[in-house]
């Protein structure tokens, strides 16, 4: 039996930093590196392909510093009010 591979859909997905990081807010996934229990994911900013960093790819699952796909600052808001209510 195969091991079930963590984060199988990492590569090639978007996120949007919930800060502004190195710059930046919107990123895409374009590597990932699996470390024994860890994975990690190398991020490149979507406006500059001189931006990447590599980060722990667990971090991207906490909606407090990421969300999932490209968001514009309005929608960060609209959910941030939905989440509060």
């Amino acid at each position: 039996m195969t091991n079930k591979q963590k984060f199988p859909y990492l590569l090639g997905s978007k996120w949007t930093a919930k800060q502004t990081t190195w710059g930046w807010r919107h990123f895409q996934v374009i590597n990932r590196r699996d470390r024994g229990q860890w994975v990690f994911a190398e991020m490149v900013a979507s406006c500059d392909p001189n931006v990447r960093f590599w980060i722990n790819a667990k971090q991207l699952k906490d909606k407090s510093l990421w969300q999932a796909g490209w968001q514009t600052l309005a929608e960060m808001n609209q959910l941030e009010e939905i989440e509060d209510i």
